[in-house]
């Protein structure tokens, strides 16, 4: 039981069919994480626009949860999907597309500045998965393009001004997005890079091993708290600002 988890590339991803390898590469609880983000910086605004907001996560969904996420699959088959290259490369250009096409209805109706987040989001996105410039595949990188962009884009569609406080909340996303990838890196290297694994933990009067379920156990079950508590924490928020007076 322990090694048959090994061989699924992440805990998330079912394996054996074509709709499994979907799913795998949309990464629905990061992809959901992530999207906290924009929904946390967009309730911090003064007010909410409900309508913005929808276009932001949707923008979001196309460029990283969607795109981004086909690209790191074409371009390394991390998680060893059946998917073709070609329907992988349609994929992220389709996502990227949509992204773009939400960013020109925001340019015309919010401002022309919506482009300009629109192509920095683009970059970091794309930058991140293809590894150029290197600085942007680093724990920071990340951080940021996942993190601490996303709060600060979701306040901006709504105040079209970013505020210290705004800043300072992206900077906990950062910071938070920096412990995703502390914990999912030993995580994603177990699953993909060896068979098993065993660790032996010695005491004064005993001897535990530990088995791969076990071990990715003290990562994945704090990935798997921290995801659903910022999407809850992102849902109370806007349903606090829905229902306030």
């Amino acid at each position: 039981m322990g090694q048959q988890a090994v061989k699924r590339p992440a805990y998330y991803a079912p394996v054996g069919s074509r709709s499994g390898d979907l799913v795998a590469v949309l990464h629905p609880p990061y992809t959901a994480w992530h999207l906290s983000h924009v929904a946390i910086g967009a309730a911090l605004a003064p007010q909410v626009d409900w309508r913005v907001l929808a276009a932001t996560l949707l923008a979001f969904f196309f460029g990283t949860g969607i795109a981004a996420h086909a690209l790191d699959e074409r371009n390394g088959r991390p998680l060893h999907t059946t998917l073709s290259d070609r329907f992988l490369t349609l994929l992220a250009v389709g996502g990227f597309v949509g992204a773009l096409a939400v960013a020109v209805i925001g340019a015309v109706e919010l401002s022309p500045w919506v482009l300009v987040w629109a192509v920095i989001g683009v970059v970091l996105a794309a930058g991140y998965v293809l590894e150029r410039p290197r600085v942007l595949h680093t724990t920071l990188g990340f951080a940021v393009a996942w993190g601490g962009f996303p709060v600060l884009v979701g306040y901006w569609a709504q105040a079209q001004t970013i505020t210290i406080g705004a800043v300072t909340v992206a900077g906990a996303a950062t910071l938070i997005s920096m412990a995703q990838r502390a914990l999912s890196t030993p995580a994603r290297y177990l699953r993909r890079n060896t068979e098993s694994a065993e660790m032996i933990i010695v005491g004064d009067h005993h001897e535990d091993r530990w088995n791969d379920d076990m071990i990715l156990a003290t990562w994945e079950r704090p990935l798997r708290l921290l995801a659903s508590a910022m999407v809850t924490l992102a849902v109370g928020l806007l349903v606090s600002r829905a229902i306030a007076p």
